[in-house]
């Protein structure tokens, strides 16, 4: 379950009905909108690192892992949730897995609530059978639905009110697989064991996978009782890595995921027992020693950036480079211009992009609403740069800010017409491909003046207009400034990347 209480969409956990005018947007601190993408995400993503647990029970009977399990969840030592986790064996051997965290988080002064839901099910010889996926927002649930037919995976997905059936190859995941590969607890059970594994996972579509691997064994007093204690370190293929400290008889004691969240063994009247704490906004925000100047309007930007960076956050183009320096690594921010530029008209035809205007689950662009709203938008327009302009204005002008704990997706959001960073990058990207522009999430840090001065977490967009240019229709930048420090950009598997980093940037100017 590890997996599932972090992905409750970094992309997409934020708030609910909480409003800034946009008068104040334009001349006060807008870090609130900016972070809550990003945290979203972290919080949906880590949710899918919870799942492995049963990973670190290799040498375990699955008789011994039977039963409730449940735990505080902390951020910052703070709690701000809790989860379950359960195994059941039927008499035929069928075995169900289940995994439940909900959150009661506060982001930028605004108290959140959050809950997924999972469960999976395994043929007897630990082949996978079906799963079940649910994550819980404020416009109501979005549901993930799988079952093995032969030797295909169908998916069925209800997001945004819309129904869809897919299907994938059978996924390699197998319960006999996490139990019978490696010894990694019970007898003969040494630091070095290590253990491959995957798991499917509805919302990316695709199979994760990941190591475990016991990197210490201790004895620690638990419950009055003396406990062999295995210290075991997973490691999942889209960067998330955690820390778990696991009994010998499988009981997971503590796990530590991404570096952020805390998972801590309690009985069950205990990690219920939540109130709101510290504002994981204002906590993750990276702060300068001294204000940056004109930040907007600036032609260059110069920073020192400090932390567990690595290649796959080094984005380098026309706007920005990050390249590795003595202490840390350098970032140069430019402002750009399309002056003397001839951009592409539409249709767009070049191959090398087409992929980008593909719908998704969360970005239907086939959709007759957001076909017709692009249209009206766009009107006769065919020049690439003047139809993003066109679409980022109205964007701008024309959604409500508010925040709210969403799996956010294009239609809802053109249906709703509010939301935070998320839902206006989404919105556009959903109006970009729909009107024939190829575009895709970027995600990273954005500067933000006046008393609350700092780098704050953010999601804008990337479009295609002869060549990529970044555009962020939160602020109705056409063209993002310099302060716009991009470290994904992709789908939610590349946004999942970010995860790692949150909270553990440090920014210093270099000029």
């Amino acid at each position: 379950m590890r997996y599932n209480a972090a992905r409750l969409e970094l992309r997409r956990v934020a708030s609910i009905g909480f409003m800034i005018a946009r008068r104040q947007l334009e001349n006060a601190p807008r870090s609130a909108i900016w972070e809550i993408q990003p945290m979203k995400r972290a919080f949906l993503m880590i949710s899918v690192s919870l799942f492995p647990r049963l990973l670190g029970a290799q040498g375990l009977e699955v008789s011994d892992l039977v039963g409730e399990h449940w735990y505080g969840l902390y951020f910052g030592g703070e709690k701000v949730g809790y989860a379950m986790s359960s195994v059941e064996v039927a008499e035929s051997g069928e075995v169900t897995v289940r995994e439940n965290a909900q959150f009661k988080i506060t982001m930028f002064g605004v108290q959140q609530e959050m809950r997924t839901a999972g469960r999976r099910v395994y043929a007897p010889n630990g082949d996978l059978k079906a799963f079940e996926q649910e994550v819980v927002d404020p416009l109501g649930p979005k549901q993930f639905n799988g079952r093995v037919v032969g030797d295909a995976l169908v998916l069925n997905s209800s997001v945004g009110g819309l129904e869809s059936e897919e299907t994938f190859p059978k996924p390699k995941e197998s319960l006999a697989d996490a139990l019978e590969q490696i010894e990694l607890l019970g007898d003969g059970a040494d630091v070095g064991d290590e253990v491959s594994f995957a798991l499917f996972d509805a919302v990316m579509k695709r199979e994760i996978s990941g190591v475990s691997r016991i990197m210490h064994i201790e004895t620690r007093v638990f419950e009055g009782v003396a406990t062999k204690v295995f210290r075991i370190e997973t490691s999942l293929d889209l960067g998330i890595n955690t820390v778990s400290y696991v009994a010998e008889d499988g009981t997971t004691l503590e796990d530590v995921i991404a570096g952020m969240l805390t998972m801590r063994l309690e009985p069950e009247a205990i990690a219920k027992d939540i109130d709101y704490g510290n504002d994981v906004i204002i906590s993750s925000a990276v702060r300068l020693d001294a204000p940056i100047e004109d930040p907007r309007e600036r032609g260059e930007l110069r920073l020192l950036l400090k932390g567990p960076l690595n290649e796959d956050h080094l984005f380098n183009d026309e706007r920005q480079v990050i390249r590795p320096a003595p202490e840390g690594y350098e970032f140069v921010g430019k402002k750009i211009s399309l002056e003397g530029f001839e951009a592409t008209q539409l249709p767009i035809q070049d191959e090398d992009v087409t992929e980008w205007l593909k719908p998704s689950t969360f970005v239907q662009s086939d959709r007759p609403e957001l076909i017709e709203k692009a249209k009206e938008i766009v009107g006769e327009e065919r020049d690439a740069a003047a139809v993003s302009q066109r679409l980022c204005t109205w964007v701008r002008d024309n959604m409500r800010t508010s925040y709210s704990a969403q799996l956010s997706n294009a239609l809802e959001v053109l249906n709703n017409m509010e939301g935070d960073c998320t839902e206006h990058s989404i919105l556009f990207i959903g109006l970009a491909r729909a009107a024939g522009l190829p575009a895709r999430e970027v995600a990273g840090l954005v500067y933000t003046g006046g008393p609350d001065a700092a780098f704050y977490y953010h999601q804008w967009a990337k479009v295609w207009i002869g060549k990529w240019i970044d555009v962020d229709p939160t602020f109705g930048e056409p063209l993002a400034d310099a302060t716009h420090i991009k470290l994904a950009e992709g789908d939610l598997y590349e946004m999942a990347k970010l995860i790692p980093i949150i909270g553990q940037i440090k920014i210093e100017a270099a000029e």
